[in-house]
């Protein structure tokens, strides 16, 4: 397949400086001879990883980035947290590192104290966790990596990108019952917020990528924090605030699989001084996508935490307008994340003028959901995955609204299968984006996973689909069936729940009334002071993408 038609050319990542073009012979923009499998579910993710760092011996590399970091949070049952987990492989001669943003105040809703501890933790084990402020104001590092490096076996390399941190909340299943260890959210989610993510597992050539991008940041000269009080108290508990030299990056894996990644980045154009990898920012996320979409012809399928913001749905919305066969499926949280006074109808605000912008472009082509339990209660939507037309697939931990485009440091990989998917209709689709966009079908629509599904089945064969479901492979047959199953369980919700819950997790999505005092208030507000994802207008950049 002609992978440059679909993916970022060397030069169209409007980033010369980094190395990540540069490391292959030709300047490839992408890895070939990958094998990537999809993590539906942390306890799916948590479980694997486990595994995988308790495997690392002494001599091996363990790497990680999060925007969170809760050092109690269980990878699977007591005594597996990870600060334990990763304590334990640095005591016997792991070398361990990790980059953790060092968050607002917690006052604020965020991370500082949790992520101090974790740090802690490690270097008293004898591993180095450094919390980096080097972002742009307002601004977070949210990258979400793990890399697995094997000084003496590299066919057991593997790296992990996506949206699942390693924190509380995370450690969800299919079942979406919540993580036993929670943090709170907007009251409807109850006390255990069920949660929906994915996360990628990647092996071959690509984890030399990924790792890439771990030296890049951890060898970023500017100080951890611009603050004086920051770098005062820094020193007055010291702290760790210099990272320590890697050892020379080893040769990439041997190739192992049919599948080509390119790794999306977003970096700001730093104030003052630059990322020395990324002088003047980076924008490849976006223009990764704005470049798939033009190709565009059948079904957008996207799960996604925000979906905001008219600037970064314009792509999607000229794809819809351009091309009247073409559909587009979103299932988001059909609550946000804050119940604040002004903060929710403020969220509520930046996302219906995003679907407002998509549904002028495409009326009734355009469908967005939300995902319930068996219970009733809402599934907070973390996954940001993308699948365009069953040949384009993109996971990571960029959400599709500004900050994630242009603001904050962020992740993704956009995958491209080499084997073309047998299943009608053809259309060209490939086998990993159309058998990930089934997975996730599936799941909602209470279909049951397929054969190799992420969701911990533990068969890894994911070369077909189940019986049930099979005529999810035809865009429009997914499109009606979303809709039918949605349908199906609104009205059973209106008749008061008489008879059988229908199957399917599937309501469709109405954002929530606002007493119209709030309503008045939210909307000059939000003109005057912030952009849809809540940040100050004086603080967006000057060029996007």
């Amino acid at each position: 397949m002609n992978r440059g038609a679909w993916l970022l050319e060397r030069g169209e990542r409007g980033n010369p400086a980094t190395r990540l073009d540069g490391r292959r012979p030709g300047g490839a923009a992408w890895t070939s001879g990958n094998e990537v499998r999809p993590l539906v579910h942390g306890a799916t993710y948590f479980a694997e990883l486990l595994a995988g760092i308790r495997a690392l011996r002494a001599g091996d590399l363990l790497l990680f980035t999060d925007w969170r970091g809760d050092p109690d949070e269980r990878l699977d049952g007591p005594g597996t947290e990870i600060g334990t987990v990763l304590c334990r492989a640095a005591e016997r001669g792991v070398l361990v590192k990790g980059l953790l943003w060092r968050s607002h105040l917690d006052g604020l809703h965020f991370s500082q104290e949790e992520n101090r501890r974790f740090g802690e933790q490690l270097a008293r084990a004898g591993g180095e966790c450094l919390l980096d402020m080097r972002v742009r104001p307002g601004g977070s590092h949210h990258q979400k990596l793990v890399v697995l490096r094997h000084r003496d076996r590299p066919l057991l390399d593997v790296a992990y990108v996506g949206g699942i941190d390693l924190c509380h909340n995370r450690n969800d299943d299919a079942a979406h019952r919540g993580d036993r260890q929670s943090l709170p959210l907007a009251s409807a989610y109850g006390p255990h917020p069920p949660w929906h993510d994915v996360q990628l597992a990647l092996r071959g050539p690509v984890v030399g990528d990924v790792e890439a991008v771990f030296r890049e940041r951890w060898e970023d000269p500017a100080p951890l924090s611009r603050s004086p009080l920051t770098r005062l108290r820094e020193r007055t508990a010291h702290e760790d605030v210099s990272a320590d030299p890697l050892p020379p990056q080893t040769p990439d894996p041997p190739p192992c699989g049919p599948h080509t990644v390119q790794l999306l980045r977003t970096y700001p154009n730093r104030l003052l001084r630059g990322y020395p990898f990324a002088p003047d920012g980076e924008r490849s996320i976006a223009r990764g996508y704005v470049k798939a979409l033009a190709r565009a012809r059948s079904l957008v399928y996207l799960e996604d935490q925000y979906l905001w913001s008219p600037r970064v749905v314009a792509g999607f919305a000229r794809a819809l307008r351009s091309h009247p066969a073409l559909r587009m499926i979103a299932v988001v949280p059909t609550v946000p994340e804050q119940d604040g006074w002004l903060t929710l109808p403020m969220n509520l605000i930046g996302r219906i003028n995003a679907l407002a912008e998509l549904r002028a472009a495409a009326g009734d082509r355009v469908a967005v959901y939300g995902l319930e339990n068996r219970a009733g209660t809402p599934v907070y939507v973390h996954a940001k995955v993308c699948v365009i037309d069953d040949i384009w697939a993109c996971a990571g931990s960029d959400n599709v609204n500004l900050r994630s485009w242009t603001h904050d440091s962020e992740l993704s990989c956009a995958v491209l299968d080499e084997t073309p998917d047998p299943r009608p209709p053809a259309g060209g689709a490939r086998v990993f984006a159309r058998d990930l966009r089934l997975e996730l079908m599936r799941e909602h629509l209470d279909l049951g996973a397929g054969p190799g599904s992420g969701s911990g089945d533990g068969s890894g064969d994911r070369s077909g689909v189940p019986e049930a479901g099979a005529e999810l492979c035809d865009p429009v047959a997914a499109f009606e069936a979303f809709a039918a199953a949605a349908r199906a369980l609104d009205a059973w919700y209106a008749e008061d729940r008489r008879g059988p819950r229908p199957p399917g997790r599937l309501r469709r999505y109405v954002p929530q009334e606002l007493p119209p005092v709030r309503r008045f208030l939210a909307r000059p507000l939000h003109r005057a002071l912030v952009d849809p994802d809540g940040r100050p207008l004086g603080m967006r950049l000057r060029r996007t993408f």
